[in-house]
């Protein structure tokens, strides 16, 4: 498979995701971040699984689910459990554990911006959102043709800038005072890279 890591894979979005990604689109926590300020609907989750379906040339954004090889992500369930999940070893493949959405897509320009959510504390800091990232930035090149990746990042999200800035992506421009959160506001730096 083409979109295949290290780590993980990604994959397009289906049905079956509605209810993660209901879990992820409704935790307020996360909302700090994505700057989502309204709670999702199942109903418009399922409407934006099916949009999904349609060409990011049509729609100019594309969420592939980050699911797990069996790599680095202790077992969690049972075996023999009935849950559909294939097994390696003491390792379980096939979870959903995050997402990467490639957003605002300019083919004339050839650029694109990109976000990483891997959404249980338990699975960050192992290495899966470094993976898909570098899985997406493939895509992005070869199949898209892009020739530049941008993401906005809150100054304050210190594991997220380390993510881009490990991956190659270079500060670009910060936006003073531009997000708030409850306790004041805080910068965004633009990242960048040229792929």
């Amino acid at each position: 498979m083409f979109l295949e890591g290290k780590l993980c894979r990604l994959r397009a979005v289906e049905p079956a995701d509605v209810d993660a990604m209901y879990l992820w689109e409704n935790d307020m926590e996360i909302w700090r971040v994505s700057n989502t300020v309204a709670p999702y609907s199942r109903y418009a989750l399922e409407q934006l699984v099916e949009s999904m379906r349609c060409d990011i040339y049509a729609s100019r954004q594309l969420r592939l689910i980050i699911e797990t090889t069996g790599v680095g992500r202790p077992e969690v369930a049972e075996p023999g459990d009935g849950d559909g999940y294939v097994r390696t070893g003491d390792f379980m493949a096939g979870v959903a554990i995050g997402a990467v959405d490639i957003f605002e897509f300019d083919p004339l320009n050839s650029r694109a911006g990109i976000g990483i959510l891997v959404y249980d504390e338990a699975d960050r800091g192992r290495g899966y959102a470094a993976d898909a990232l570098c899985v997406a930035e493939r895509y992005a090149r070869e199949t898209l043709h892009l020739h530049q990746l941008w993401s906005n990042v809150g100054a304050d999200n210190s594991r997220s800038l380390a993510l881009f800035e490990g991956a190659g992506y270079r500060r670009v421009g910060v936006k003073a005072d531009w997000v708030r959160r409850a306790d004041g506001y805080v910068d965004e730096v633009l990242l960048q890279k040229i792929l």
